[in-house]
């Protein structure tokens, strides 16, 4: 599982490097054609592997239930963040990694509740669901790519 948190470590490294390159503005603008912006992409990476790494195994999540609320799947923006939600962001980004590396290797992962991705991709266990997160966050990456174009 090693290769599964160097890549997840690489994605989150190019996701700082969005937050340290661009401004609150840009962060927040939403292009036309595209329903979310910059920093939305980015938080749902983060309130996505919360959600199938510790919600689908029954772990209590390290992240405000809020935050999971605002950024999980079919949600958009709904107004500007400010400059403090972004800095807690940064800094969720590397800890929730760490987290799950660390809770991964403390294997408090037991139960998973099965569940069936918007792609037909069945998560049976929390292994499928670790490397699920990374193409999941990988499409993201690609997502904010596009968007950077724009802002």
């Amino acid at each position: 599982m090693n290769s599964v948190f160097a890549v997840q470590k690489t994605i989150r490294e190019i996701l700082l490097k969005v937050l340290d390159n661009h401004s609150l503005e840009q962060l927040n603008k939403i292009p036309e054609g595209f329903n979310n912006n910059l920093i939305w992409n980015i938080a749902h990476c983060i309130s996505a592997q919360q959600s199938l790494v510790y919600k689908l195994s029954g772990v209590p999540s390290k992240v405000s239930d809020e935050l999971i609320t605002k950024y999980r799947k079919g949600t958009k923006p709904e107004g500007d963040v400010s400059q403090t939600e972004v800095d807690e962001i940064r800094r969720l980004l590397s800890e929730t990694l760490h987290q799950a590396e660390k809770d991964y290797a403390d294997k408090i992962f037991i139960n998973y509740t099965e569940y069936t991705t918007s792609m037909g991709f069945t998560l049976r266990n929390i292994e499928d669901a670790l490397s699920f997160n990374n193409y999941h966050e990988g499409t993201h990456t690609g997502i904010i790519m596009s968007i950077r174009k724009f802002v």
